[in-house]
């Protein structure tokens, strides 16, 4: 379900392409030609009289890999849709690793289409809202979502708005982030390990030598890619792959550049110990990804949960998974924005496309459709609340539940607890909210050096991060190439935008 590959790559083109802060498309307010009709098919109740409308043709872009039967689902939920508002819709998957790249291309061609995926970490939601790829949303939320606004939790909506304005519709699932310890209990209890008090990047270090003391080669005991970041108690500023951050329990509330913490020293010290000792891949400074979950041949890696995840990667792995906590849960503005949907600047046709996003969020049978495909073919129901996969589930539909629309309208899977949404509320409630929760940085006045800061992290953070390097002599020029790049004068427009923000939104 965690798919955070944020692109360094993505974020560089994105900042780069100068495209002017007003609204991209034709399209002057987030109305289209037909908006009258569009509000006088709307009931007193907020329900829609679709006989009232004419048909149209909605085209959405989503991330994740293709999916075979996507084809045969969509006709089931077009038929839905034409009863419910008229509407028919063309869903798009672009695979996880080219989905910013290729979104970023199709936005600034001008192309129509109307709803696509953004986040925080892909198609990256701040810098096109900045460059107006996305309508503003208040108004339609209004008139035709007033459905997500009941069903949201408000700290979504208030935590994404820029400038007060909110340009897309952040899932209702878990607000609250929290990096786990992820392990491969088959090695732990192989092993007889103990990790009721691994917290800690050092508490990891006799597991993992004990793994590769007496297990073959193949098996990795720490098994991370090259974008592992050392966790650290920080709200970072542009993500955790440029080092700018503010304490979580800050009492200046200033922001820092990171990589001169005595925490982030020590860290990159036993992560250069563990790959001196053989406990990660050679490879891992260049390691786009590791398919733990299909190969099996791992201890731990790290993940970002939500309650009851341990008990979905089991079932997509056929093993068992249990995850030791590192943190307590915090709301970042950044988890606010870790999964939503925005309508294009260019659509023709924003009013039924915000019908639609208010009936992912709020009709169960669509939602379930879009993410499980079909009854008897997909999964098999076994009562009102609960469901089994089929074989055609994995194989032809496995769709990127998270990344669609509410999740608490979906269905449980038969080793899930009838308590688990409950258990998500109280997630979201019981969590820590960081102090810069509701700041969106505008890093128009220091694109430039936000672009060349973000090349110098490309070039030196993963092998510092992982290990691959020594600390002692590259993080010193790693400094320097961040200094030399414009990270101080990032850091002082931040601090100046958020000190604006935060005197205003006391």
């Amino acid at each position: 379900m965690f798919k955070k590959k944020a692109s360094l790559a993505s974020l560089a083109l994105m900042l780069s392409l100068s495209v002017g802060l007003t609204a991209c498309g034709s399209n002057e307010g987030g109305k289209s030609s037909n908006a009258a009709k569009e509000e006088a098919a709307v009931q007193n109740d907020g329900t829609i009289d679709a006989s009232k409308l004419e048909p149209v043709a909605l085209k959405m872009y989503t991330i994740g890999p293709n999916q075979k039967d996507l084809p045969m689902v969509q006709e089931e939920i077009n038929k839905y849709l034409t009863e419910k508002i008229n509407a028919t819709i063309d869903i798009n998957m672009i695979d996880w690793g080219d989905y910013s790249q290729r979104m970023q291309v199709i936005t600034s061609s001008g192309e129509n289409y109307d709803i696509a995926f953004t986040s925080s970490w892909a198609f990256d939601y701040l810098p096109n809202v900045s460059k107006g790829a996305f309508l503003p949303l208040n108004d339609l939320l209004d008139k035709y979502g007033k459905g997500i606004k009941e069903e949201l939790d408000p700290r979504f909506l208030e935590g994404t708005k820029v400038d007060g304005v909110n340009y897309a519709i952040p899932a209702n699932k878990e607000l609250a982030q929290q990096y786990v310890w992820r392990f491969n209990k088959k090695y732990l209890d192989k092993h007889n390990l103990d990790i009721s008090k691994v917290t800690t990047l050092e508490d990891l270090e006799p597991l993992l030598k004990t793994i590769k003391d007496n297990e073959p080669a193949d098996i990795t005991p720490l098994a991370v890619p090259k974008s592992f970041k050392p966790y650290l108690p920080v709200a970072y500023l542009l993500g955790d792959e440029i080092p700018i951050g503010m304490d979580l329990d800050t009492k200046d509330f200033k922001f820092n550049n990171i990589l001169g913490s005595p925490e982030l020293k020590s860290a990159l010290t036993t992560m250069r110990k563990y790959y001196k000792d053989g406990y990660l891949r050679e490879d891992v400074a260049t390691l786009e990804g590791i398919d733990n979950i299909k190969t099996g041949k791992w201890l731990v890696d790290r993940e970002i949960i939500q309650p009851y995840a341990d008990l979905g990667w089991s079932r997509n792995a056929g093993y068992d998974i249990v995850a030791r906590p590192m943190q307590d849960p915090v709301i970042y503005t950044s988890s606010a924005a870790g999964s939503m949907m925005a309508i294009s600047a260019y659509s023709k046709n924003p009013e039924r496309a915000m019908m639609f996003l208010n009936l992912l969020n709020t009709d169960a049978k669509l939602r379930n459709m879009i993410q499980y495909g079909l009854e008897g073919t997909h999964y098999k129901k076994l009562d009102d609340q609960y469901i089994e996969d089929l074989p055609a589930m994995q194989a032809n539909y496995a769709m990127p539940g998270f990344a669609l629309g509410n999740m608490y309208l979906t269905y449980l899977h038969k080793d899930e607890p009838t308590d688990k949404w409950d258990a998500f509320q109280k997630f979201n409630s019981s969590a820590k909210v960081a102090p810069t929760f509701g700041f969106n940085f505008n890093t128009d006045p220091v694109k430039t050096e936000v672009a060349a800061v973000t090349n110098v992290a490309k070039e030196f953070i993963p092998a510092l991060y992982t290990g691959s390097v020594d600390p002692d002599e590259y993080l010193k020029k790693a400094e320097q190439k961040f200094k030399d790049a414009g990270i101080d004068k990032v850091i002082t427009e931040a601090q100046k935008q958020f000190d604006e923000w935060k005197a205003q939104n006391k």
